[in-house]
């Protein structure tokens, strides 16, 4: 019997060619972007799963309130670990982790700058599932100016020699590690990637007391059967004991008063496998993930699928009313309902299984393209055949399920007296259901219309912003350090070129990856008014040169000899101050280091706000002082920018320096620090497209299967008159009252989905009616294309061959 299906089911198909190829390829598509959606999904979620004991890790994070300033650090003070353990015996171990990015390294004549620094406590090895391949986990760390290093960067720097014993010399601090083991890699989904871990030993500040101060990444493992939420309830006993004796002699208030005024300081715990979804701390390792996209994503599959699997019941029951006779005769001929119903689900899982191989081969070709995309390294693997196998194949009876079930017990309902008289017509309780699924689809395609169409206008939002200064033809030349002394006589050389507008001599850039030099500060004498103060360390021609806009006071000049003293603060810091536009002679006292010691400067002007963090945060404090820094800024012009590149390289080799001429634009720097939404964007966009393709097939399929029920209709109509333009009014008519009520349903989906994802924006852009208009046309004038081809073909049939049975 079996055998028989497969021959029928085969010869249907075969008969069938375009409905067959719409089908398996509306199904592929839908099939394969739900994998590699899943691949995505699965990947994001896996992050430090790794980890044999992630289940009992945990890290420790600070946050606060310090006059109305929120605070969010994944760092922690030095002691912080080594204290926890000993005072808590919930505590199993601890360690810390201090990340110190990237500096030159010889290795006998050769010099590298490409490894990835971070300082580790001895035990981290042991915490931590980063199996030594050479060397031994409990000692390699033991001792100062020891270091384990990666499989890769063993190679790189010693070849085919054992690196156990041999040494690194660190150039910037000149300093010689003994490497005293590797590990193979850090996995791709681990919250931190670094290439070296030097021994925290040889970082004498490591050492330190002071809990007035966070540098450290600190990571508790728990004993088994511990709650870290009990743990975490104990923590403010902590603050009591260790940080506000500190607390009080640095700002000379005790916690309780410190308290009164609103203020409030807190650890926290988080579970490892929450760090790289759930972090929005001011200072991390590295750029974490977003679980709202895991959300977002997630979702898109499981509607991609859905709406793949409504096409197939669309396109099967539009052919349905071509199958009714054969269906009554062989009811007649004594077939019963189970066996019809096995053999249309037969059919089913045949055109499922050509899908799940077609999307395969997708997915194959896709995968690069996404990764391209997403920053990630996604593949199928198939280490393990036998449960993929068995994992494809469920997926593909579950689908077949899913899409053919409907179909399936459709067809096998036809009586077979109505068939055989050519009465058969589909019941209204199927034509609800089947413009249901309609509505379903373009509701979703709306959506993600309405989605996509926000998020691009806040990127160009992003891009267009008065930002407060001017991020056009400013040349950054990063590692201009490089030159010492030379320095300056480089930048005399530059202003000597007529392309050159301006030179600055700073490494602070109000955009991509920068320095980070904060201090408290107060106003006057009120140190109660402590605030957290961003510092750029600065020079005469960095405000000119920015194109940044004083509101009062003046620049610092070279003519004013007690500029070392002066101080320009933003327009947000004397808002807060009480001082607005009079804040020049005031005071500012910035506190020096940990132990309450300060410095006074005088305000000698006030620069206009400008956006000098991402936009998803509001403007912060920031002042600006006249000290030595290392870094240039160009301002150049337009013309001839390629020439002007190669003559500034060509000085730069005649210092002879080991730094490569290495240089950016900052409007690139700029918009790269919003290349996640870039990204996002374009995979959004991706996945619209797919979407709205795919639910158009579906209404290909129930436009053809309309068309085919009212043959007859248009045929008497066309006797009777009507023209093709009116005809196809007809048919088209009901299905943009289906658009219609998808509109309704997805304009409030979509304006609350959208409100939710602009909240991460401290600026953005409204959401307006146009976009709903605009995504409610276009879903209308697509949805009529579709219709318009099967309706047109209905109008211009000869009534002849309609009507030619009655």
């Amino acid at each position: 019997m079996i055998r028989n299906y497969l021959k029928i089911a085969f010869r249907n198909l075969v008969k069938n060619k375009v409905f067959s190829a719409i089908n398996v390829f509306g199904l592929a598509i839908g099939i394969a972007t739900c994998l590699i959606i899943m691949l995505f999904v699965q990947d994001e979620l896996s992050y430090d799963k790794y980890n044999e004991k992630a289940d009992r890790m945990v890290r420790v994070v600070f946050k606060g309130t310090i006059n109305g300033e929120d605070m969010k650090e994944a760092v922690t003070m030095a002691p912080t670990a080594s204290t926890l353990k000993n005072d808590y015996p919930e505590v199993e171990d601890a360690t810390r982790l201090r990340n110190y990015g990237y500096h030159k390294i010889t290795v006998g004549e050769k010099t590298f700058k490409d490894g990835n620094l971070a300082y580790v406590d001895a035990n981290f090895f042991q915490i931590f599932t980063l199996p030594l391949i050479k060397g031994d986990a409990k000692t390699a760390l033991l001792e100062p100016n020891t270091i384990v290093i990666t499989q890769a960067m063993a190679n790189k720097y010693f070849g085919k020699e054992d690196p156990i014993g041999k040494v690194l010399t660190f150039k910037d601090w000149k300093q010689v590690y003994k490497v005293t083991g590797v590990i193979e890699k850090v996995p791709a989904n681990s919250h931190f990637h670094f290439d070296l871990f030097g021994s925290m030993a040889s970082l004498e500040e490591a050492k330190g007391t002071s809990w007035m101060e966070s540098n450290y990444f600190s990571y508790l493992l728990l004993r088994k059967g511990q709650d870290y939420k009990k743990l975490e309830a104990k923590l403010p006993q902590l603050i009591e004991k260790y940080v506000a004796p500190q607390l009080q002699k640095a700002l000379g208030v005790t916690l309780s008063e410190f308290r009164k005024k609103g203020n409030d300081i807190r650890f926290h715990l988080q579970p490892l496998t929450d760090i790289h979804l759930y972090s929005d701390f001011s200072v991390s390792i590295e750029p974490g993930g977003d679980v709202r996209y895991v959300y977002i994503f997630g979702a898109i599959a499981i509607f991609m699928i859905l709406i793949a699997c409504i096409n197939f019941m669309n396109l099967s029951t539009a052919g349905a009313s071509k199958r009714a006779k054969e269906v009554g005769i062989r009811k007649v001929l004594g077939s019963v309902k189970y066996e019809l119903i096995g053999q249309f689900l037969l059919e089913s899982l045949m055109l499922t299984f050509f899908a799940l191989a077609l999307a395969l081969v997708m997915v194959r070709i896709a995968l690069p393209l996404f990764n391209d995309l997403s920053g990630k390294e996604l593949s199928l693997q198939f280490t393990n055949y036998l449960l993929v196998i068995t994992g494809l194949v469920l997926f593909g009876l579950l689908v077949s399920l899913l899409a053919g079930s409907y179909p399936a017990f459709f067809l096998s309902s036809f009586k077979p007296a109505s068939v055989l008289k050519s009465k058969f017509m589909a019941a209204g309780k199927n034509i609800g259901l089947r413009s249901g699924l309609v509505v379903f689809q373009f509701m979703i395609s709306i959506a993600l219309i309405i989605g996509t169409t926000i998020v691009y206008q806040q990127l160009s939002y992003i891009q267009s912003k008065k930002l407060g200064y001017n991020k056009d033809q400013l040349l950054v030349l990063r590692n201009s350090w490089a030159l010492g002394q030379n320095e300056l006589i480089f930048r005399d050389q530059l202003l000597r070129d007529p392309r050159v507008m301006n030179v600055t001599v700073s490494g602070y850039l109000p955009a991509g990856p920068t320095n980070t030099n904060m201090s408290g500060t107060y106003p006057d004498e009120k140190v109660n008014q402590n605030r957290r103060t961003i510092i750029y360390q600065v020079d005469d021609q960095y405000i000119p040169t920015m194109g940044m806009e004083l509101v009062s006071g003046r620049n610092f000049s070279k003519e004013f000899a007690t500029d070392s003293s002066g101080i320009i603060i933003n327009e947000t810091i004397a808002k807060i101050y009480g001082w607005g536009k009079d804040a020049v002679g005031h005071t500012v006292n910035r506190f020096t280091d940990n132990q309450g010691n300060k410095k006074v400067y005088k305000v000698i002007g006030v620069v206009k706000d400008f956006h000098f963090r991402s936009l998803h945060e509001e403007i912060a404090p920031l002042a600006m002082v006249l000290e030595n820094n290392s870094g240039l800024i160009i301002k150049v012009k337009a013309q001839d920018i390629p020439g002007l590149l190669k003559d500034i390289k060509s000085q730069w080799a005649t210092f002879k320096v080991e730094e490569p001429f290495d240089y950016a634009f900052l409007d690139e720097l700029f918009n790269k620090s919003y290349m996640a939404e870039q990204k996002t964007g374009v995979i959004l966009g991706i996945f619209t497209g797919l979407t709205i393709f795919i639910a158009c097939l579906g209404l290909f399929g129930l436009a053809t299967f309309t068309a085919e029920q009212r043959i007859k209709e248009i045929g008497i109509r066309k006797v009777l008159g009507a023209n093709v333009s009116q005809i196809v009014i007809l048919l088209s008519v009901d299905f943009v009252k289906l658009i219609l009520i998808a509109c309704l349903i997805a304009f409030p989906l979509g304006y609350w989905g959208m409100g939710k994802w602009l909240q991460d924006f401290a600026y953005k852009v409204d959401i307006e009616w146009p976009v709903f208009v605009l995504a409610g046309a276009g879903a209308i004038g697509v949805a009529l294309l579709t219709i318009s081809f099967q309706a047109i073909k209905a109008a211009l049939t000869n009534p002849i061959k309609s009507l030619k049975t009655e």
